[in-house]
């Protein structure tokens, strides 16, 4: 175990738990867009910078990814670290200008306009590969992957159309923080948009009440992993 202070509060954490992760389980809050408990950190927005001092030294570091260690000082708001998260929030308002959350949170640190040229063609992803990590490592497709390099980076499917590793569970749309990638049924399709690539999918109708209840895809990649009969799923949950 490893004692030691956020803002002033002597606290104690298993060695090694991500700072972020310790905070929040304190009710200390540090803002961040990239990370979730469900996938591994990745430190991409940058948000979530504090001020650590360690030994003697004092540093700026990514709370989500740095481990807490036995005597260190963190501070959560100091002049240096929202320094660093107004310039953050700046250029993601200015890389989002459309994203209702980017704006709250660029509102939240004093920022109603961003300072850089405004970009038009994000659609509110800020690159955050939230929902590249969870496909990969919650349902373990890689249906979706950054692509390109610099100010060209991209989420996207391959060759951006219709990829066949996606099951239609929505997961990215589910975690996505910005509402860049969003999921409706309508009739009997599953719409999944995400920038720059519009997936549909057929539901299964169940045999039953004639209600459309998941996609065909799920459902067949269900009915593989678990080695279920092709029939399992004819029915939905109500009529089962």
């Amino acid at each position: 175990m490893a004692t030691f202070t956020i803002d002033g509060k002597e606290i104690q954490a298993h060695t090694g738990v991500p700072i972020l992760e310790v905070a929040r389980d304190h009710d200390i809050d540090i803002p961040a867009l990239c990370h979730d408990a469900a996938v591994a950190a990745y430190g991409a927005c940058r948000m979530c910078m504090v001020e650590v001092e360690q030994k003697g030294r004092r540093r700026i570091v990514a709370s989500c990814l740095y481990p807490v260690e036995d005597g260190m000082v963190v501070e959560t708001a100091t002049e240096r670290v929202l320094n660093v998260r107004r310039t953050v929030i700046d250029m993601l308002l200015s890389r989002c200008p459309d994203s209702d959350v980017v704006r709250q949170m660029a509102r939240d640190h004093g920022i109603e306009q961003s300072s850089f040229p405004e970009e038009t063609d994000n659609h509110k992803c800020i690159l955050c590969a939230l929902c590249t990590r969870a496909c990969e490592q919650v349902v373990g497709q890689s249906a979706i992957s950054l692509v390109n390099r610099g100010v060209k980076r991209q989420v996207a499917t391959p060759f951006f159309g219709l990829s066949e590793a996606c099951i239609a569970c929505g997961s990215c749309a589910y975690i996505c923080p910005t509402a860049a990638i969003t999921v409706k049924d309508v009739d009997g399709k599953r719409v999944l948009e995400m920038p720059h690539v519009t997936m549909e999918f057929e539901l299964k109708k169940c045999d039953s009440c004639g209600r459309y209840f998941a996609p065909v895809r799920q459902l067949e990649w269900m009915i593989d992993q678990a080695n279920l009969p092709a029939d399992y799923y004819n029915n939905c949950q109500d009529c089962r």
